[in-house]
């Protein structure tokens, strides 16, 4: 899955023949499900109004080749279930549901928010744990209990809490699946037992990811692992300064333009706009 940046135009407006380009560039280097408003699409800069336009568009030109997942849940349970419900209506495949931002629920709160919104839809959602983000942890505790709803399908992992996310893959129930949310920390996870990324990078090194996880899938792990060193200097090189920012910085790069990001984000630093440009021709040269 790749967590689809939002393209802006020069006043800030969602630029849709921009992001014409970016699915079709994605779905072109191995992205089989487009994440459409999550935190790298700049989901808390977009209006509700923004965010159903983008749903409804991106399942159009996707037109089945490729699965549409919603980011829908916010840190209001009553907004994210409208929106969530808005969002099935539009056609998407499945949610993505962040645990609930600033106002730190416990985890109780964040077992009846993520139930709300499941009962309130018919489609499969995948939770999504952030504590960098949310300030907040999920427990494997709860996203077990979670689990156990019916239509809650998978987990985003971000937590980078291998012990917690070993006890989620060893007690889910059967098709429950777990998924990286670190681009670097992909190879590790697939090896204790999750099942793929939500992932960032793939903007930019699409095909160098699927071709990692194929390698790996295959049997091929010591492949796999030279294909993971080759491209840490890219999952970490993303993130030297708040995402998006380096991943639309690289993709502008790369000729698929994106423009900036929205305030309170601000575009990248020459100096790390170079380096990320640098990181980059070594992959591909």
């Amino acid at each position: 899955m790749t967590a689809m940046v939002t393209p802006f135009d020069d006043n800030q407006e969602i630029d849709y023949g921009r992001l014409d380009r970016v699915i079709e560039h994605l779905i072109a280097t191995g992205t089989t499900t487009l994440v459409v408003s999550g935190t790298t699409g700049e989901s808390p800069t977009l209006t509700s109004d923004e965010k159903i336009s983008l749903f409804k568009y991106v399942v159009e030109k996707a037109a089945g080749r490729v699965k549409v997942v919603a980011g829908t849940s916010s840190n209001s349970t009553k907004a994210s279930v409208k929106l969530s419900q808005e969002a099935e209506a539009a056609g998407v495949d499945g949610l993505l549901l962040v645990v609930p931002y600033y106002n730190k629920p416990t985890q109780e709160g964040m077992y009846q928010h993520f139930k709300a919104i499941a009962e309130a839809v018919q489609i499969p959602c995948i939770l999504y744990n952030v504590p960098g983000r949310s300030s907040v942890n999920m427990t494997s505790e709860t996203t077990l209990r979670l689990a156990e709803i019916g239509n809650v399908a998978a987990t985003k992992e971000a937590s980078g809490d291998f012990n917690q996310i070993s006890e989620i893959i060893a007690a889910a129930p059967a098709g429950f699946k777990v998924y990286s949310g670190d681009d670097n920390l992909t190879l590790p996870l697939l090896a204790i037992g999750a099942y793929g990324v939500v992932s960032v990078a793939s903007h930019v090194v699409g095909n160098e990811m699927t071709e990692m996880i194929t390698q790996f899938v295959e049997g091929n792990v010591a492949e796999a692992a030279q294909i993971h060193a080759k491209l840490m200097p890219v999952f970490q090189g993303l993130f030297l300064t708040t995402s998006p920012t380096l991943v639309k910085a690289a993709l502008n790069l790369s000729g698929i333009a994106v423009g900036g990001v929205r305030l309170p984000l601000v575009d990248a630093a020459p100096e790390l706009v170079e380096e990320i440009g640098t990181r980059l021709k070594k992959i591909k040269d």
